[in-house]
């Protein structure tokens, strides 16, 4: 699809439980791509990262404005021409569907795997407030992508550059002839 003045914005969402590698791999596709590259996370007011810290599992009415908050963040930028890429668990049909609200198109790619990976994964990171300990609650709400929803399916097992690498392919992304700018949040 291309508008009136080129290739029309384009708006990715890496998917996927906390410890997927969803932050890595968007990270990359922006590196690849110069799509404006965003952390849901940051989007977070800081009552759900208090939560999430004691290991409490958010609700959906802690999700909602916060994924209000995310499709406005990328219409916006659709209004301005601008191409993005966002790390975001959108661990349900209906919080998609809400990310949908944003640009007229919204393609996801879920990363998925081995709970056992994942969870490794998790208990060696340092940086980061989700703990191992809510993957069970992360999966037992996952849905994955339906038949009518725009996307892929990639497994985890790959290393972040293959996995970047198999999203610009298969989304037929453009190569960036320059590096992404702009800020990584909100």
């Amino acid at each position: 699809m291309t508008g009136e003045h080129g290739p029309a914005p384009r708006h990715i969402v890496v998917m996927g439980v906390s410890g997927a590698g969803k932050t890595t791999v968007a990270r990359r596709i922006s590196e690849l791509t110069g799509l404006r590259f965003t952390e849901a996370d940051e989007f977070h007011p800081e009552a759900n990262v208090a939560r999430m810290r004691a290991g409490i599992p958010l609700d959906d009415s802690d999700r909602w404005p916060w994924l209000r908050d995310l499709a406005a963040w990328m219409a916006d930028r659709h209004a301005v021409g601008i191409s993005t890429v966002l790390a975001c668990s959108a661990l349900k049909r209906a919080y998609r569907d809400v990310l949908r609200q944003g640009p007229p198109d919204v393609e996801f790619v879920h990363l998925d795997g081995a709970t056992e990976l994942i969870r490794d994964r998790m208990t060696r990171r340092t940086d980061h407030y989700m703990s191992a300990g809510l993957l069970d609650s992360q999966r037992a709400i996952l849905e994955h992508l339906g038949p009518d929803e725009s996307g892929m399916v990639l497994d985890v097992a790959l290393s972040p550059d293959e996995l970047a690498a198999a999203v610009v392919a298969r989304l037929g992304l453009s190569p960036a002839t320059r590096p992404a700018t702009g800020r990584s949040g909100p």
